[in-house]
């Protein structure tokens, strides 16, 4: 039931626990306890809300920087990944594989506060050795959500 429970949740957080019991087939009272049970686990760890920033008013930027770090002897990543997630900017830090050891994902008002960023804070700090910025240009999905419509040619057909 946990995992039905995680995955409804995932895809809309604003379901509310009557109608995940129905759709379960279970009592209110067993999804409010799951739910309380898995929060104070650490498994559930907030609900957020998607949103297509092109469709408003207000200017932001996003991007995802890969970072080449060197890794703390009996810590590895972890300190330096405490170091760059404490940054308000950033929004995101994940160990990854391959060539780059960090990927992080951040916003700004603008392409220059974001190179900024990468500069002078990230590129300074001990551990890094070597950072690539790659800058969102649109977005076409985000967390599951197809964010643009499918594309119609809305050209006049033509025939002799």
């Amino acid at each position: 039931m946990r995992q039905k429970i995680l995955k409804m949740i995932e895809h809309n957080s604003r379901i509310n626990t009557g109608e995940l019991a129905v759709l379960l087939g279970v009592e209110e009272i067993d999804i409010i306890n799951q739910i309380a049970a898995m929060e104070a686990e650490g498994v559930i760890c907030g609900y957020h809300t998607l949103i297509d920033w092109d469709k408003t008013y207000i200017e932001k930027v996003s991007a995802l920087i890969e970072v080449r770090a060197t890794p703390k002897r009996g810590q590895g990543f972890e300190s330096i990944a405490e170091r760059i997630y404490k940054y308000p900017e950033v929004s995101s830090v994940f160990l990854i594989s391959g060539a780059y050891d960090l990927l992080i994902t951040l916003e700004g008002k603008s392409l220059k506060e974001v190179s900024m960023f990468v500069s002078d804070k990230l590129s300074t700090l001990d551990s890094v050795l070597s950072t690539a910025t790659h800058f969102i240009l649109k977005k076409y999905k985000d967390h599951g959500t197809i964010l643009t419509k499918k594309y119609e040619d809305k050209r006049e057909l033509i025939t002799p």
